[in-house]
């Protein structure tokens, strides 16, 4: 303490003698003292005067990704046929209550309800007859004219292909159910049975 006092008076004493070592005159002295004082009370007004504002970050939503929807044609043995638009990750179970759900005689064990469903996906559901067999809506249970749509064949239809028995159309129908329609007839070279050589047989007498 005692160190600090004679370092200002030190100080001081530098200053009177530089104040007095001015070459300036009695008023000059005095209106220089008179703006020091000024700015010193200003300095100390800001400082004893000023607040501190917290500043308040604005807090900024989190930005939200929107999945895309799907759109998907749902049609057969439903009680609304049509085009239906259903978020992302739906599945066929889902398609076919958007659809007002499935018609009493809807074939719904021929299908995989928990597959997650493709935009631009058709979801068919076939028909069981009267008598237990599986039709299409709106046809005959007999053999199918014209080409074969591979994504609404019964293992009937299937069977009646040239090189296609029970058992590979049993494959197709499994293999369809678990992936879902297929997109194109080269597809089928996929199933286990189906080679290039079996595949030439019928491959002008299916579709998709």
């Amino acid at each position: 303490m005692h160190q600090l006092q004679e370092q200002f008076q030190e100080q001081w004493d530098r200053f009177t003698r530089w104040w007095i070592d001015l070459h300036f005159t009695t008023t000059q002295r005095r209106t220089l003292g008179a703006i020091a004082g000024a700015l010193i009370a200003l300095s100390l007004f800001i400082v004893l005067s000023g607040k501190s504002e917290e500043v308040v970050a604005e807090s900024v939503a989190p930005t939200q990704m929107v999945a895309p929807a799907l759109v998907i044609d749902v049609t057969g043995e439903v009680v609304s046929p049509g085009v239906y638009e259903l978020p992302a990750g739906s599945r066929v179970i889902d398609a076919i209550k958007a659809a007002g759900g499935a018609r009493p005689k809807a074939a719904l064990s021929d299908l995989n309800l928990a597959r997650v469903i493709k935009d631009g996906e058709q979801i068919y559901v076939d028909l069981i007859s009267t008598t237990g067999a599986r039709v299409h809506a709106g046809t005959k249970a007999s053999a199918p004219r014209g080409p074969i749509n591979i994504n609404r064949a019964t293992a009937s239809d299937l069977d009646s292909l040239d090189g296609i028995g029970p058992v590979i159309a049993k494959r197709i129908i499994a293999f369809r159910t678990t992936n879902g329609p297929f997109t194109a007839i080269e597809d089928l070279l996929k199933v286990s049975g189906i080679g290039d050589a079996k595949f030439a047989q019928f491959k002008e007498k299916i579709r998709v």
